[in-house]
């Protein structure tokens, strides 16, 4: 249904993905990384020391990493110096020895510079200064805006992120805090994420922010957020741990062992999500829950494009339909309209739109378009009353639970389908997600 990616070359500066190959390399597979750093926020300057862990997937007498305007300082690999040229956004690397196909090897880079977010179609992306403070939205190509990376969605790995900034500040980073130390001024953050986690989804947020619980079952959640936001978050937020109770009975047990609302002090176009954690900006919290659709929406990434990433960006679908038809099932849940309403009235408002995209294959300009997002909810939705309810969510479950921190493609949620379903699924799968004209809704 979908073709596959163009294989990278060994120790090409390549990725293969369909949609972004200079984003990403081959060559190698990350296993973990670990970043020190150290951020001044007034002058915006970042000093990092990188470690990564890699496994060579072919004999390697060269390789690159994904890094943007910084000055790298040292390259060493297996504790050896190393060859090195920067330009634009590649670190290519020649080592002292070829690194054997197998071989674990140990690639340490040393970097300053004053971290700015990458431009792209989709606008700036990455590392962001905001009013008093920083934040990190990568996705799909800002990773390289922080730290040398293999840059590409399906390389997952471990993290451990050690920063130091003023006092003043709080930092959260995606992953599991498990050491703070304060010296004069500074202080230290030290946070670890063990599960295997994509480059984009690593996020740093920097701020004056106060801390807030906002539940302890059934997975500890909370938040931090702007003193002067805190009678309107509590509003916004007060359904949070019903929210959390219902997309667990859809989807099954929460991916990861907490989760993390920030709210910055600015604006934000839309909200950002990460591992374990989704990031708002201060419009989208007015004490009416007028947003709330959007932290529904957020938190279902956590098991959709988090936990289950996808293995190429093409099937991005699998991110964003699930993220909004778990809108619609929390409506349905909490006594909205139904989610058989609202795939009516998104049915109406996108036949009444361009048909100029297929979402299993939307194009890069158009990846992040509405129409992926709508379109894919009423795919599932059309899939549920194709299949029934009993079915249909006993695969939503199977689907998370076998992938959990994995990687995955449109292929393999149909042929899940059609085993849960017992019957064939793909002309009604071609029809939704490959052909430009949009199918009736099923009664």
């Amino acid at each position: 249904m979908n073709p596959p990616a163009t294989p990278a070359a060994p120790g090409a500066d390549n990725s293969g993905d369909s949609y972004l190959p200079g984003h990403g390399n081959g060559g190698y597979r990350v296993r973990h990384y670990d970043l020190e750093l150290d951020y001044r926020v007034g002058p915006n300057r970042l000093t990092g020391n990188a470690t990564i862990i890699a496994v060579a997937t072919h004999t390697l007498s060269r390789f690159t990493l994904d890094l943007v305007d910084f000055r790298v300082q040292r390259v060493t690999v297996d504790g050896r110096p190393a060859r090195y040229t920067h330009s634009q956004h590649k670190l290519r690397v020649k080592p002292a020895q070829s690194i054997a196909q197998g071989a674990e090897f140990r690639v340490e880079v040393r970097y300053v510079g004053n971290p700015q977010p990458v431009s792209g179609l989709w606008g700036d992306i990455g590392w962001d200064e905001l009013t008093d403070g920083s934040l990190v939205a990568s996705q799909p190509i800002g990773a390289p805006s922080w730290f040398p990376c293999n840059d590409h969605p399906a390389d997952k790995a471990g993290y451990r992120i050690t920063l130091t900034t003023a006092s003043a500040y709080t930092v959260l980073v995606t992953g599991n805090l498990v050491a703070r130390r304060r010296a004069a001024s500074t202080t230290t953050w030290v946070y670890e994420r063990p599960e295997p986690t994509s480059t984009y989804l690593m996020s740093v947020q920097i701020g004056l922010y106060d801390e807030v619980r906002l539940a302890i079952e059934p997975v500890p959640q909370r938040a931090a957020i702007p003193a002067r936001l805190r009678r309107d978050f509590t509003a916004d937020f007060g359904n949070h741990a019903e929210i959390m109770s219902v997309l667990e009975r859809f989807f099954g047990p929460y991916p990861f062992s907490e989760y993390v609302v920030v709210v910055t002090d600015d604006e934000l176009d839309d909200p950002i999500e990460a591992q374990g954690m989704s990031v708002f900006g201060a419009n989208h919290i007015d004490g009416a829950r007028t947003h709330e659709r959007l932290a529904v929406h957020e938190l279902a990434h956590q098991w959709f494009g988090n936990s289950l990433t996808i293995a190429d960006w093409r099937h991005i679908w699998l991110n964003e339909g699930f993220a909004t038809y778990a809108e619609w099932l929390w409506s349905e849940a909490s006594g909205g309209p139904s989610a058989q309403a609202q795939a009516r009235a998104w049915h109406a408002r996108v036949a009444a739109g361009p048909t100029d995209i297929r979402i299993g294959d939307p194009g890069v300009a158009l990846m992040f378009d509405q129409r992926v997002y709508k379109r894919g909810a009423l795919t599932l939705h059309a899939l549920r009353r194709r299949i029934g309810d009993v079915a249909f969510f006993a695969l939503l479950r199977a689907w998370t639970g076998q992938h959990r921190h994995g990687t995955v493609s449109t292929e393999e949620f149909i042929e899940l389908a059609e085993r849960h379903a017992e019957r064939e699924l793909r002309g009604l799968f071609a029809a939704w997600l490959d052909e430009f004209t949009l199918p009736s809704l099923p009664s």
